[in-house]
């Protein structure tokens, strides 16, 4: 039976930071996964490549004054966590903020990885909770940039004999030895064309069985498998969309934490997801139902499915799941954003890295002509998108938006727009526009992010534009409870949790970190750099540990 010191279940970002540690310290790593190898690098490569980073040289030129105090406040007021039952997610929250203050950038600079000198203030909240300050650092390269160099210390791991990678072999159990995770067996499935993202299949042709020194699991979360997205959704929630769009690729189907909990592992706080409200079905789908997330900046007027304005603090960019709970307790299967021309070139643009070619090719050339007309992502939204309506007024703007959601009331709109604009001619009376120049204030904002406020029915920034805005399933905040070193824990009989020998999970699928290092609610940023962090302690650990024994 083949055997490796390390045996790591799922090829995503995570797992390859895992490996890279160990392959540095020389020992022999075997990845397994279910996927092509078209899909190596795992959900990573599609993100846009924010981390959250505090205090880092990139603020400070911009004027942005951030800390540890600083952040540490943000993240623990945000993540709600409760009195009982989440203090690992605690240590893991402080931990990660000790990386991203310390740590974490001059790690990922001497790997190669350089960030966009402006910083996204996403999740910027209202007081109570959200980023105080912009602290999405944005990869030079977007989400591939980030995976790179873990890739090619892999492949340099192969050329050396380290490193053995099994693609489209699909784990199914965990071996345990008295007491001990000692590997791994499931299934061959059978060769597959499918490009990155698209749904393989599952035909097997076989079995395998391995058996390592240390198995960590790597699996990512649930957001792909509709079925346990349902299973898991909370009451706080309102009741689930019954439709919802799909923001990552099927084989993101939880299979890792059911694994692990058969072999004896915690797996907790399964209620807790972050998913996103601001979904627009991809005109040129890669994955069945695939949604994309716009990243949107301030300006834009919010409306629920009636016509009705959404209340403060809930405007683009501020309270992601707050505004999901509002409108999934109201029984609004969708939302809509209603905006100029200059507020879509200023502030609109999309996640994930295929949208982003500026940002993935490392373009300053696109970057610049993003700045001058908008991102390139949004304009195949404008030419072929289901949820997109242009117009050269508000009434033919209606017109437009009614014809894709009959129920639409008309006057509730054109209310909401008077509203909003009667804060542009009297200042300081209206909580979105006040919120908008305070925005403006940071010249990173000014730049490339938000639009100089100005009234949505004004000719100068036709024509408007509207977004039918659906539900669109994301990340697992919960997952397989881990101590500080990513050692999986599991219930004793007398209520306390311990090691089980021989496995680490990190990754989504240990809610990056301890089960769920953000609590309720993320600030953003941190799910890269949760993979990132949780990777290489784990590594680390193990590293220690065969050294030690």
């Amino acid at each position: 039976m083949p055997h490796s010191d390390v045996l790591v279940i799922g090829a995503g970002l995570a797992g390859l930071v895992v490996a890279r540690e160990a392959v540095r310290a020389g020992r022999t790593v075997t990845i397994v996964d279910q996927e092509p190898a078209a899909s190596f690098g795992g959900q990573a490569w599609w993100s846009f490549g924010g981390v959250f980073l505090v205090d880092s040289p990139e603020q400070r030129r911009f004027g942005i004054r951030d800390s540890l105090e600083l952040a540490r406040d943000d993240w623990f007021r945000t993540a709600g966590f409760d009195d009982a039952g989440d203090e690992w997610g605690r240590q893991w929250a402080e931990a990660y903020l000790q990386f991203a203050a310390g740590e974490a950038r001059p790690w990922l600079h001497g790997l190669g990885v350089r960030f966009f000198p402006v910083i996204g203030h996403a999740e910027r909240g209202d007081g109570t909770r959200g980023n105080s300050v912009p602290r999405f650092h944005i990869v030079w390269g977007s989400g591939p940039g980030v995976v790179a160099p873990f890739t090619r210390a892999v492949r340099d791991g192969v050329d050396a004999g380290l490193v053995t990678i099994r693609m489209r072999h699909r784990v199914d159990a965990l071996t345990v030895d008295g007491g001990r995770v000692t590997g791994a067996r499931g299934a061959v499935l059978a060769p597959d064309v499918a490009v990155r993202g698209e749904s393989s299949s599952r035909d097997v042709v076989g079995e395998f069985a391995l058996t390592a020194d240390h198995v960590v699991v790597a699996t990512g979360g649930t957001g792909g498998a509709l079925a346990s997205v349902a299973r898991d959704w909370p009451e706080r929630l309102g009741a689930m969309p019954t439709a919802p769009l799909v923001g990552v690729p099927a084989h993101v189907d939880g299979r890792g934490l059911d694994v692990a909990e058969a072999a004896g592992a915690s797996v907790v706080h399964r209620d807790r997801m972050w998913h996103y409200t601001e979904g627009l079905a991809n005109w040129d789908p890669v994955w069945p139902h695939h949604g994309i997330r716009i990243l949107p900046g301030p300006s834009s007027l919010w409306v629920d499915s009636v016509g009705d304005r959404l209340p403060a603090p809930l405007y683009p960019g501020f309270d992601t799941l707050s505004t999901l709970e509002h409108l999934r307790h109201g029984g609004h299967e969708h939302s809509w954003f209603v905006l100029t021309s200059t507020i879509l070139r200023k502030e609109i643009a999309l996640s994930g890295s295929e949208q982003n070619p500026d940002f993935s090719d490392r373009s300053l050339r696109l970057v610049l002509d993003r700045i001058r007309n908008g991102s390139v992502g949004v304009q195949g939204f404008l030419h072929h998108g289901e949820d997109v309506v242009v117009a050269p007024d508000l009434d033919a703007l209606l017109d437009g938006m009614r014809a894709l959601e009959p129920g639409l009331d008309a006057d509730r709109v054109r209310r909401a727009v008077a509203q909003r604009d009667r804060g542009i001619d009297a200042p300081g009376t209206d909580p979105q526009i006040v919120a908008i120049e305070r925005a403006r204030e940071l010249v990173g904002e000014r730049i490339i992010r938000t639009a100089p406020p100005h009234r949505l029915t004004d000719e100068g920034h036709a024509p408007m534009v509207a977004f039918r805005l659906r539900t669109v399933t994301r990340k697992s905040l919960g997952g397989i409870l881990t101590d500080l070193d990513s050692r999986v824990l599991s219930a004793r009989a007398d209520g306390t949790t311990g090691p089980i020998p021989g496995l680490y999970a990190v990754g989504e699928a240990a809610g990056f970190g301890g089960g769920g290092v953000h609590g309720y609610r993320s600030l953003e940023g941190t799910f890269l750099g949760g993979c990132l962090h949780s990777g290489l302690r784990a590594g680390r650990a193990i590293v220690r540990e065969a050294r030690v024994s």
